[in-house]
């Protein structure tokens, strides 16, 4: 066996040969690690913003006579983080097929932790008036594109660790940042409200909230400095195979697996914005509830999405993938109708079970997600093509989405409309998981294969020439 012919990529092994290459758990614990850490922290500043947008910058960035008109302006720079995505999804998802996904991690934590401490020391519209406002979608740009390089490299990070028999599970490690980040960041933002005053909250207690970031990137970037890049980003790094141009190659040659990549990101994006932006506006500004008392709420659905999100990409290891996925879809959007229908002002219970069962519903949607988007791409394209597909997909979905439903609540005055949105950005979900293909487990285990021969090779080569 030892001069087997080492499987090359595309190939399926012998069934005698060795049926999988080694795992070292101690790598792939530090990459789920790295992944999930990273992504949390970031997260945490982006989940800052978000929850600013809606009870903060109103006031000290936008203020106006109207406070819809300010909230629809808030939302407006909240939507900047997502459109700026596709920059940093080019650039870094290109970067990551052609020299790696860790160099990548790296650059992407920094440039969101510069961005979100600037914003912690800016002036607000009382002290330098519109440039204020500038100065903020400038720095909101910077923050999506950081995020928009980080989510590609972040699941492959995991991903391409750990067995692709099991990557659901493994995968699922960035998709747990966004709910941990969530709730590092309504967590510290309660946390505020409750320890000042209004007037206090509003003029320096949010900036603490951004200004902590720095301690929390300076962490992350400590756990992925130490780490390797990928077993198959150095099979393909050892063979010769970047590509040269990938993503003009995604284009021409995986097209479709864009577009169904693209599809079904709609629908989470849509309803994670739901539950987690819009309820902030919706449920202080129309059902009367204060602020920590929503905030707490989103606290407590992050907090389960900590535990469902792997366990909903283990069942999805179990299960179909894109059947598990499609029903957190279908489910999700007959929940929206029944939140709002049931929701009503003095009743904290009932919306903290509304939130919970919501951000459920995503979970068996995210959960799933990142394997899901790997799996459509080969592997010498999957940081591009992975990159690609999350940046444009929050453009369609997660950037326009509390926008319009501030919009739509505006102009008909009733919560239908919203929930009408949020179940046709399900059916594009649908959409893209019938165009998807399952998981091909064969295509990792020969990249594998390819560098532990590889590998061996040159240690028989070492030893002979020792001799």
């Amino acid at each position: 066996m030892a001069n087997a012919p080492v499987p090359g990529p595309g190939t399926t092994p012998h069934p005698h040969a060795t049926p999988h290459p080694t795992v070292h758990p101690k790598g792939l614990y530090k990459a789920f690690a790295a992944s999930l850490t990273g992504t949390a922290l970031e997260w945490y500043d982006f989940a800052v913003y978000s929850a600013a947008a809606a009870v903060v910058f109103p006031v000290v960035f936008f203020p106006a006579t109207d406070p819809l008109t300010g909230t629809v302006l808030a939302f407006s720079t909240y939507a900047v983080g997502y459109v700026s995505r596709p920059v940093g999804g080019i650039i870094f998802g290109r970067l990551g097929d052609r020299i790696g996904r860790k160099k990548v991690l790296v650059t992407t934590l920094m440039i969101i932790g510069v961005a979100t401490v600037l914003i912690g020391v800016l002036p607000g519209y009382a002290n330098i008036g519109a440039t204020a406002g500038i100065l903020l979608v400038l720095l909101r740009f910077a923050q999506g594109v950081g995020v928009g390089g980080e989510w590609g490299g972040a699941v492959l990070l995991s991903s391409e660790y750990g067995d692709p028999h099991r990557r659901g599970f493994w995968a699922s490690a960035a998709q747990v940042g966004p709910p941990a980040g969530n709730l590092l960041a309504n967590g510290a933002l309660a946390v505020l409200t409750v320890a000042l005053t209004e007037e206090q909250f509003l003029s320096f207690g949010w900036r603490i909230a951004f200004l902590v970031s720095a301690v929390l990137v300076g962490f992350g970037l400590w756990i992925r400095l130490k780490l390797e890049d990928t077993p198959i980003f150095k099979a393909i790094e050892a063979h010769g195979e970047q590509p040269h141009a990938p993503v003009r190659e995604v284009f021409s040659k995986e097209l479709r697996p864009l577009i169904a990549a693209i599809l079904c990101r709609v629908g989470p994006d849509v309803l994670y914005a739901l539950f987690t932006v819009f309820t902030l506006t919706y449920g202080i500004q129309v059902l009367g509830y204060q602020r920590n008392q929503v905030l707490t709420a989103v606290l407590i659905g992050s907090a389960f999405q900590l535990f469902m999100i792997p366990l909903a990409g283990a069942v999805s290891d179990r299960f179909n993938r894109r059947l598990v996925y499609g029903v957190g879809a279908v489910v999700g959007a007959v929940w929206t109708f029944v939140f709002f229908g049931v929701l009503g002002g003095n009743n904290q219970p009932m919306l903290i079970i509304g939130i919970v069962l919501g951000l459920m519903a995503h979970s068996f949607m995210y959960g799933p997600q990142a394997a899901f988007i790997v799996e459509q791409f080969s592997p010498r394209l999957r940081s591009t093509g992975s990159s690609l597909a999350y940046t444009f997909a929050g453009v369609i979905g997660g950037a326009i989405a509390p926008l319009l439903f501030t919009v739509l609540l505006a102009q008909f005055g009733t919560w239908i409309p919203v929930a009408i949105y949020v179940a046709v950005a399900s059916a594009v979900t649908v959409v893209g998981l019938a165009l998807g293909r399952d998981n091909d487990a064969v295509e990792d285990l020969d990249y594998r294969l390819l560098l532990e021969g590889s590998t061996s090779a040159r240690q028989q080569s070492g030893v002979g020439e020792s001799r």
